[in-house]
């Protein structure tokens, strides 16, 4: 393994794979507590839309993921602003940008092997200007982050109170949704838009079911999301099968690791504050 660390592909994958696994281990926590899993999907697979669009227009597919990813979250954070109208302008938009990456698609005369990687990962075909690209959105998106932190998670605990104290809750909704959409274009890239619930939900539901202090699961998320991901490119490199294979592979398995250790972790707490 250290000959392999002399190669430049191998250093990038795992300096992008570190970048992209603390940015959703961040991100992640805020996913799970806001229900929002299923926005994720929706955000990826618009994605890979704009990833299409890219590759028609002759452009970065990484730039038309970024730009597809966006405008979703934009559209989800516009018209879905109630939780129960989230589900349904997410599911519309989904259904409009498939059709609309089938059409992209279909009017590229060749095949599009670079939108179809967007679809699985590809993290062992990262560059070094990627990886530099990575870095400046990674620290833009903690950075956001970071500055509705706060505020973001009264609302996500009790959003009707916040509204109601003056929080900007919708205004807060869509700038997490922004932030959410360059993680998930981030996460694409070591598991594809298929895959990226491995990446932006599983560590942080993971943590969730360790941890009690919100502080304490965003560290143990980017800790798990950090550990799969790593784990998962190292034994590609020296095995056949994707880094995806593996990363999702450990991820759920660090899931069911937390369902039975969580339990018994509560109850010693419980022992101890009684």
């Amino acid at each position: 393994m250290m000959a392999l660390l002399r190669y430049e592909f191998v250093q990038n994958a795992l300096l992008s794979g570190a970048l992209i696994a603390v940015v959703a281990g961040f991100v992640g926590p805020f996913v799970v507590s806001r229900n929002m899993s299923f926005a994720v999907h929706g955000i990826a697979e618009v994605g890979f839309t704009g990833a299409a669009g890219g590759v028609l227009l002759g452009i970065d597919p990484v730039i038309g993921l970024l730009v597809g990813a966006v405008l979703a979250a934009v559209g989800i954070g516009t018209l879905g602003v109630r939780l129960r109208d989230r589900d349904v302008a997410i599911g519309s938009i989904l259904a409009f940008g498939l059709g609309l990456g089938v059409l992209f698609l279909t009017l590229y005369t060749r095949y599009a092997t670079e939108a179809f990687t967007i679809l699985f990962g590809t993290i062992t075909g990262v560059s070094r200007g990627d990886v530099i690209l990575l870095s400046l959105l990674g620290v833009l998106t903690l950075a956001a982050l970071a500055a509705i932190s706060r505020p973001l998670m009264f609302a996500s605990v009790d959003p009707e109170v916040a509204e109601a104290r003056g929080v900007p809750v919708r205004a807060l909704s869509i700038a997490f949704l922004l932030i959410l959409a360059v993680a998930v274009a981030e996460a694409v890239q070591v598991v594809g838009v298929l895959l990226v619930l491995t990446l932006l939900i599983t560590p942080a539901a993971s943590a969730q079911k360790l941890a009690v202090r919100p502080a304490t699961a965003s560290l143990l998320s980017v800790a798990i999301a950090g550990t799969v991901t790593m784990a998962g490119i190292v034994i590609s490199l020296v095995t056949p099968y994707p880094a995806s294979f593996y990363v999702s592979a450990l991820s759920f398995g660090s899931y069911l690791g937390a369902r039975l250790v969580g339990p018994r972790l509560a109850v010693r707490r419980y022992r101890l504050v009684a």
